[in-house]
């Protein structure tokens, strides 16, 4: 089973990409924050992380940057999923190592089969 985990501080947007994803069989690990967000990945070793830019603590794209610093990590994909929608923002997220971009509001369906693409379902 391909295992997915999603960090995001609203938890509106959290159960309802738990819901779409659990009911395509794909295990979900959800995080609130991304303070301890490296030790879970790096523990539980998933097959996609997907990850809001804006985050108290450590904003996801530091904590892109940190998993692309890691060489356990650092072949992991990473959706971005964010309400940060300017072009420079999605360079930015680009080079960083972000695998995919995706700006709030955002469709469910479509990231489901962004995800399937990536996690090979």
């Amino acid at each position: 089973m391909s295992k997915v985990i999603v960090i995001d501080d609203e938890p509106f947007i959290l159960m309802m990409i738990e819901d779409k994803l659990k009911k395509a069989k794909i295990d979900v690990i959800t995080l609130r924050e991304s303070r301890n967000a490296a030790d879970v990945i790096r523990r539980e070793k998933p097959d996609l992380v997907i990850l809001d830019w804006m985050m108290p603590e450590l904003s996801g794209i530091d904590l892109c940057r940190l998993l692309k610093k890691d060489p356990d990590m650092l072949n992991i994909p990473i959706f971005m999923l964010t309400a940060k929608g300017q072009d420079a923002d999605e360079q930015l997220g680009l080079r960083c190592g972000v695998t995919r971009y995706i700006t709030k509001p955002f469709s469910p369906k479509a990231l489901l089969e962004m995800v399937q693409e990536v996690v090979g379902k």
